[in-house]
């Protein structure tokens, strides 16, 4: 396993399934880790292992990035987000704001925190979770969902085209189908079609450990099946 004793990592979406495991994979690697979450989720990931700092903040709040400029750190990864269904004919604006807000502007309010301590130190990583109708740029019965996600995408590749001169990369993970969440296997998903969360946590291990002259933009996982 690669060694991130050295690096400060802040992980948003402390306690879901995907950040419990991305949270297990940089302990294990050395990182000390700045956990954002919310309320009893943030509470049990906090508990469950040791961090540098722990905050209970709504990341859509434009209030949120004063809270987060006050803490130094040298990687992003973000999880925060949400999925929402529905048929696009009966989609309406508050759906539209729902699904934009929840997985784009919680990136953008992070990324606004911590990009300041990034550039003063000419180093810095931002690892953002897209998905994989974002990837095939196609998802019916989720058009809303896949737009946000796609915004995601387009985003941190971009961030890291025009910052990556500066020291700050940018890389865009794309679970290719459903991770294997506790959520999911309550919803009968067979279990040959989910993501493991490990899987995912060790590809972000894999990035953040990238040199610079051969770094990682875009990671597609898939499941087994």
């Amino acid at each position: 396993m690669a060694n991130l004793g050295s690096s400060t990592i802040m992980l948003t979406g402390a306690g879901g399934a995907l950040a419990t495991a991305i949270a297990q994979e940089l302990e294990d690697a050395g990182a000390q880790l700045v956990l954002v979450g919310r309320g009893e989720a943030l509470a049990k990931a906090a508990y469950r292992g040791p961090a540098a700092e722990v905050l209970d903040l709504d990341l859509s709040d434009p209030s949120s990035v004063d809270a987060l400029r006050k803490v130094k750190v040298d990687a992003l990864v973000h999880t925060a987000g949400g999925f929402a269904m529905g048929d696009a004919h009966k989609a309406t604006t508050d759906d539209l704001r729902a699904m934009f807000d929840t997985n784009m502007l919680t990136l953008f309010h992070a990324v606004q925190g911590v990009l300041p301590h990034m550039l003063r130190q000419k180093d810095g990583m931002i690892i953002g979770v897209s998905a994989g109708q974002a990837a095939r740029m196609s998802g019916p019965k989720a058009a809303l969902y896949t737009a946000s996600k796609a915004a995601v995408a387009a985003y941190v590749l971009s961030l890291h085209d025009e910052l990556k001169g500066r020291g700050v990369r940018g890389c865009v993970l794309y679970p290719m189908g459903a991770i294997d969440t506790p959520k999911n296997r309550e919803a009968g998903m067979d279990w040959d079609d989910l993501i493991d969360p490990r899987g995912l946590a060790k590809s972000v291990g894999h990035a953040l450990t990238r040199p610079d002259r051969a770094h990682v933009t875009e990671l597609k996982i898939y499941p087994d099946s």
